[in-house]
């Protein structure tokens, strides 16, 4: 089945139509990365499994994509069928044994596996904008904010995080642009809005803790095997960008946290990035680079990534040239772009004088591919006509019964289940909200209390005379005896007499005079 330095992948094609075993490929120069192409229902997805197989006997995890949900058999026993059990005869594959293999299943969504999370903070502002698909002036935004959030110690760990820190840097946005350049909230808001996008493709359950521990990934059985590591990406594929995304950040990870090891005998980890166009489509230079970078020095970590796709044009020259083990399963070469992709994957091979690669490419069966992998001293070998061995675990998806008793026998059953939410930028720059609105509040009813008492007080002062300052005060109260106050309050008869004579004579005056002038008018009239 496996030797203990090589996968054993199948037989490669003699002259004569008959095959022999010879087709493996080297631990040693497994993390020097493949590429698996072919047209859909060429056997891409049985060469990953037999390819995922053969590293967990070796000792070596797995990663890998589930997009359509048939990988998922991977974790049970074989079942005999006449055309795996014809296949097997064919290239001499004696004795074909069954087995079943330790498979932990993960799902963004948490609905087939457990959750994946990963915070904010370590996706990052470029896999973020990559995410979102941000313009060059939203990414500066978003760069800033980040700046913003690590000055003041604002940990960003789920989206509402994220929205509350965008809002605090748009209320603030005069003040940072002074330092940092402008700050539109144009700019805040499309950000804001595109997160509630992802929000609503499910996005909010890739963000948050118990953030994913490589480690989880990473292990072995008690009996050697290397776990295999089984994304259900069925739903996850219905956001492509979301699928990309993710797999990128993940390798990012391994790539800044797994030491320098150099070449090992067998790789630590190995990845396989099954439908890999969608890393590159419409990508922006700065990503595309990035891939390149992680591919090119996550070797020297001791990881292996395998792109899985269609056409090897999907995949950017700058990265296909770092790939060096090649299974290159049949391609259509009807329109002028299929006939470029299959020159493309014949001159991409070390030559076979038996055959020419360009036609063999279209003429391949179900289940055979051309093959090339590294040889000793990492030269590639002279490419094959071969039939893929059949697995050893089921073909086909496993049942729903079958999968909740694996995941509740898994060894991280329960470890990532329920979603912590801890103290971070929301819960901080919410209490400084509510600390500022009572200050304030506080404020303004001392103001208020203050004012009441000064509109307490007379609004009128009296002039100084040097004496009391202008401070308005009550004449004191004037003490009298009770006779001088009758007295005051009674007229006497002189008095009396003088004001009615006056009355008398005003009135008789007032009229007399009305009448003349009365008079006078009528006459003019």
């Amino acid at each position: 089945m496996t030797a203990e330095d090589s996968i054993f992948l199948g037989a490669s094609r003699r002259p004569d139509d008959s095959y022999q075993q010879a087709e493996s490929l080297l631990l040693k120069y497994a993390n020097r990365h493949g590429l698996v192409t072919g047209a859909t229902g060429t056997g891409k997805t049985v060469t990953l499994q037999v390819l995922a197989e053969g590293f967990s006997n070796a000792g070596v995890p797995v990663f890998c994509a589930d997009v359509k949900g048939d990988l998922s058999g991977i974790a049970m026993m074989g079942e005999a069928k006449d055309f795996l059990a014809k296949r097997a005869e064919a290239i001499k594959l004696d004795p074909y044994e069954f087995q079943e293999f330790p498979v932990i299943f993960w799902d963004l969504f948490g609905e087939k596996g457990h959750p994946i999370r990963t915070t904010i903070s370590e996706m990052g502002p470029l896999l973020l904008s990559r995410l979102m698909n941000l313009s060059d002036a939203q990414e500066g935004v978003l760069n800033i904010a980040f700046r913003i959030a690590d000055e003041e110690g604002l940990l960003l760990l789920d989206m509402k995080d994220l929205q509350a820190l965008l809002a605090h840097v748009a209320d603030r946005a005069a003040e940072i642009g002074t330092r940092y350049g402008n700050v539109s909230k144009q700019s805040v808001g499309a950000i804001q809005r595109t997160l509630l996008v992802l929000e609503q493709q499910g996005a909010e359950h890739f963000f948050g803790e118990p953030a994913l521990n490589i480690a989880d990934i990473m292990r072995t059985t008690r009996d050697g095997r290397g776990a295999i590591n089984v994304l259900a990406a069925d739903k996850l594929m219905m956001n492509p960008r979301l699928y990309a995304t993710f797999l990128l950040w993940l390798l990012s990870e391994l790539f800044e946290e797994l030491p320098e090891i150099g070449d090992p005998e067998r790789p630590k980890l190995v990845f396989f990035f099954d439908e890999a166009h969608l890393l590159f489509d419409e990508a922006p230079k700065i990503l595309v680079d990035r891939v390149e970078q992680v591919v090119r020095l996550i070797r020297s970590k001791g990881v292996g990534v395998y792109f899985v796709t269609q056409n090897p044009l999907d995949v950017p020259e700058t990265v296909l040239s770092q790939l060096g083990n090649r299974v290159q399963h049949a391609l259509r070469a009807y329109t002028p772009r299929e006939q470029k992709a299959v020159k493309t994957a014949a001159d991409t091979f070390r030559p076979n004088p038996d055959f020419s690669c360009f036609e063999a490419i279209t003429k391949l069966g179900v289940g055979e591919a051309l093959v090339s992998t590294l040889e000793a001293k990492g030269v590639p070998s002279m490419v094959q006509r071969t039939l893929i061995r059949p697995p050893a675990s089921r073909l086909g998806p496993i049942t729903d019964a079958e999968r909740d008793t694996l995941m509740k026998e898994s060894p991280v059953a329960g470890q990532y289940d329920e979603e912590i939410d801890r103290e971070s930028a929301f819960e901080i720059l919410q209490k400084r909200a509510e600390d500022k609105a009572k200050a304030e509040a506080e404020a303004q009813q001392k103001e208020e209390e203050e004012q009441g008492a000064t509109e307490g007080r007379s609004r009128w002062s009296l002039p100084d005379f040097g004496g009391g300052g202008g401070t308005p005060s009550r004449p004191a109260p004037r003490r009298t005896t009770r006779t001088t106050s009758r007295t005051s309050n009674r007229q006497t008869v002189t008095e009396a007499a003088m004001k009615s004579v006056v009355r008398s004579v005003g009135s008789s005056l007032g009229r007399a005079l009305v009448r003349g002038i009365l008079g006078s008018l009528k006459k003019g009239l």
